[in-house]
């Protein structure tokens, strides 16, 4: 079936039906999952899927429906649904549909060799890896590990003149295990997540991480409160940044619910602080030539040397904003309206290695988990949960937990004064490990 000609057909008869604007998003797709325990495979699950979802216009009033089958009946009777819904909403001026037509040419979204690869290697991986995690001789059990794949194609069109489609995929490997001492019991998992089957990090060094993120942290101690410098791991640094990404949301902003709304083109964050939302990166695992609702995507700096830049948005709250649509439109499925996120977010990584960064602490705290909700967007207010490393004297001295770290976002975003270099960005939200000079640590 061509389902770029049928989307559009199904544009024209949803204008014919009633609509005065019309959108369809149709998605297609194909997901493969296999569990392994203990060297027994537990489930082996793969499953086609295909669906469509209307967004119409009627008068103003917006209605959306949805449906997984695609027989015409299925079809019409959905679209009947989305126009009698439209017909019950109260009208909103910023209910509007976009009209770029352009696409974002982006390389190395799919991969065919991913299907092509034997069901037998597929599970072989996933026995290996956890193999080789349970190798390590401080590891105790298996919590599991796993292959999967994902690979479908999205299309879109509406009555503004947009019929776009595109084909992606990504696949994934990883092992969970547990580290037991006395009475002492922790978890480490690693995944490796990539586009191409053939980027997926060698399984050595999955397991190998996997099994020092269990024990690296047995015999914890305490240390009491006080005030240090703390390192965010590149692995945590999300669950500080989070916060920021939250607040730069146009909705929010919108709605008073953001501490940065009145920031824009101010310095809120030190200047090391830099950054950048990219939808155009080759083989990204957050990349697409078009947002959900069909806008291209582009590099856009959110904050430039600690000074916010831009917020984010889909077209509907750029409509109420007055701005036009960043690009930003995300989308769950076919069952879903469009929100705003964010497609691969990176820091500008400095010039210093982590062990660097170690070395120039006199005091503090190496944060390799953290608990809690990160950076609160609506006051900034930041409190969590820490387990890590102590540092003396610029080294590691042992590990630590039941920890608490708490600031205001101003005092922590403008406390960083060494970022790092250990970027990954094969990761959606890719950070180096960086400083903050000064915290409230609170222990025994």
């Amino acid at each position: 079936m061509d389902y770029k000609e049928l989307t559009s057909k199904l544009v024209d008869k949803c204008l014919r039906l009633g609509a005065d604007e019309a959108e369809v998003y149709l998605q297609t797709g194909r997901n493969l999952s296999i569990r392994v325990r203990n060297a027994d495979i537990e489930t082996i699950q793969e499953a086609s899927s295909s669906g469509v979802g209307f967004r119409v216009i009627v008068d103003g009033k917006m209605g959306f429906s949805h449906s997984n089958d695609l027989s015409e009946r299925a079809l019409d009777d959905t679209m009947s649904r989305a126009i009698a819904f439209a017909r019950l909403t109260t009208p909103d001026e910023s209910n509007v549909l976009p009209s770029d037509k352009g696409f974002t040419d982006v390389d190395g979204l799919y991969d065919p060799e991913i299907a092509r690869v034997s069901m037998d290697r597929k599970i072989d991986m996933a026995i290996e890896v956890e193999d080789l995690a349970m190798n390590d001789p401080k590891i105790t059990h298996s919590s599991g590990s796993s292959f999967g794949e994902r690979e479908g194609e999205v299309y879109i069109a509406n009555s503004k003149g947009i019929s776009k489609s595109y084909k992606a995929s990504i696949c994934s490997v990883g092992v969970g295990v547990v580290a037991e001492k006395g009475d002492q019991r922790r978890t480490g998992g690693e995944w490796s997540s990539r586009r191409f089957f053939a980027d997926l990090e060698p399984l050595d060094e999955i397991a190998a991480s996997a099994a020092q993120k269990a024990w690296e942290l047995l015999d914890p101690r305490m240390v009491p409160t006080q005030r240090a410098s703390v390192i965010f791991d590149a692995t945590v640094a999300p669950s500080l940044l989070g916060g920021i990404i939250a607040a730069i949301n146009g909705e929010r902003v919108l709605q008073g619910a953001s501490f940065l709304q009145n920031s824009m083109n101010e310095q809120f964050a030190s200047s090391l602080l830099t950054i950048t939302d990219d939808g155009t990166i080759p083989k990204g695992t957050g990349s697409s030539p078009f947002d959900g609702e069909g806008v291209p995507t582009a590099k856009r700096v959110l904050v430039e040397n600690g000074v916010l830049r831009s917020f984010i948005y889909n077209t509907q709250v750029a409509a109420r904003a007055g701005v036009e649509s960043t690009g930003n439109a995300s989308r769950g499925g076919y069952t879903s309206l469009p929100g705003i996120g964010t497609h691969n977010l990176y820091l500008t990584a400095g010039q210093y290695s982590q062990e660097e960064i170690i070395a120039a602490t006199r005091r503090g705290l190496l944060l390799k988990g953290v608990t809690g909700y990160g950076i609160n967007p609506v006051n900034g207010n930041f409190s969590g949960g820490a387990t890590g490393f102590w540092i003396e004297n610029g080294k590691i001295a042992y590990p630590v937990e039941g920890l608490a770290i708490a600031g205001s976002a101003a005092q922590i975003l403008n406390g960083i004064d060494m970022m790092g270099n250990d970027i990954d960005m094969n990761r959606s939200f890719a950070s180096p490990s960086f400083r903050i000079a000064d915290m409230q640590i609170g222990g025994a």
